[in-house]
């Protein structure tokens, strides 16, 4: 059964089920996707919340917690039997670049992790989401519990090539370097799936913000991103509308049903608005000679350092073979951008892009902008 663009799956496909939902046991649907298929992991699990009674207010009325069947286990060693064999799973259908994401709270994150570790995973980041608008401690005996743990992964300690868009997500967060812990709202408000009674559909549903920012940070366009607790699809409706294909997997068939009409609402942006920022690690070299070769610098053209510091008094001039020389003496040194930065602040290194400055009227601007122009053209 289709409904925009999503499928309910009942039976096995020869083919990695691309965009559809697979409903069924986690563990049995994991089995039927091949070895090294999957680009990324995001897990949802059960969080296990051993929850002994109903939690109410202090007017006596009733939290709607998580009491699901799906969240309860007959003991601790079941729950780490049932997350090593969902785990063991998605490490096989990983490839080799791949990297698994799994959230949790207090109640069951550590266990989670001492499972990965134990499997042979190797941990990159253990991420803090901060909730502003967290439920508050209704009984007052304990602190109000304001953030969850996402873990980030990789197969194994020799894990290479994994994806990791450094710049973008750093441009996301205004140009300064993204750190472990985020600032997001819970899901509320519209973004929140409701059943006919009026009340919400599923107990955890995750915000789409925070799946914006795992997709974005660890996914390529056209990535495969498998959630093998899909619930109501938020990892699926941000995978389509970010254009990566998703894999959802769920037992549930009112949930399976309530994602797969929200998939159906989403809209896939534009090619041109999937594009990422890239650090200059990933664009095409671009030797400072080809800047002189192509006229952007010319030689005898003076260069100077920082403009915020002291240094904008230092001087070198460009000369024919993209070396430049520091001073006018005839014994200044000379050589790469790199290298008479360096030697100019008395440092071991110099990113010469960034400390040499050319003036543009009044302004001093870096080099690395007549760089990124060559980048451009290209």
């Amino acid at each position: 059964m289709t409904h925009g663009g999503a499928m309910v799956q009942k039976h096995t496909s020869p083919e990695l089920p691309l965009n559809q939902i697979l409903q069924g046991d986690c563990l049995a649907r994991l089995a039927e996707l091949p070895d090294n298929s999957i680009d990324v992991v995001f897990a949802d699990p059960p969080y296990n919340l051993q929850l002994k009674g109903d939690l109410r207010r202090p007017d006596q009325s009733k939290v709607d917690a998580v009491t699901d069947d799906w969240d309860k286990f007959d003991s601790f060693a079941a729950y780490d039997a049932f997350t090593r064999a969902w785990l063991s799973e998605a490490q096989r259908v990983l490839k080799p670049t791949g990297t698994l994401w799994v959230i949790g709270s207090y109640h069951n994150i550590f266990r989670v992790g001492s499972a990965l570790q134990d499997l042979g995973y190797w941990i990159l980041n253990d991420i803090i989401w901060r909730k502003t608008n967290p439920m508050p401690n209704f009984r007052g005996t304990r602190f109000t519990n304001a953030h969850e743990t996402l873990i980030w992964a990789a197969p194994d300690e020799n894990a290479t090539g994994y994806t990791f868009n450094y710049q973008a997500m750093k441009t996301l967060n205004d140009d300064v370097q993204m750190r472990s812990d985020w600032t997001l709202p819970i899901c509320n408000g519209g973004e929140r799936l409701k059943g006919d009674d009026g009340h919400k559909l599923h107990p955890t549903q995750k915000p789409e913000s925070l799946l914006h920012r795992v997709l974005l940070a660890s996914t390529q366009v056209d990535d495969v991103v498998l959630d093998p607790f899909f619930g109501t699809g938020t990892t699926g409706a941000v995978a389509k509308r970010l254009g990566r294909n998703f894999i959802g997997i769920e037992a549930e068939a009112d949930y399976a049903e309530a994602a797969m009409q929200r998939i159906g609402r989403i809209e896939r942006l534009e090619d041109g608005e999937l594009e990422l920022t890239q650090s200059a690690k990933s664009q095409p070299r671009v030797a400072f000679g080809t800047l002189v070769e192509r006229g952007l610098v010319k030689p005898g053209m003076q260069l100077f350092g920082p403009a915020r510091k002291a240094q904008a008094q230092i001087k070198a001039k460009v000369r024919a073979d993209g070396s430049v020389k520091l001073g006018r003496e005839k014994a200044a040194p000379s050589g790469s951008i790199h290298k008479m930065g360096a030697a100019a602040q008395g440092a071991p290194s110099c990113n010469g892009w960034t400390y040499w400055h050319y003036k543009d009227g009044d302004k001093l601007v870096p080099i690395d902008n007549l760089r990124q122009k060559v980048r451009d053209a290209e």
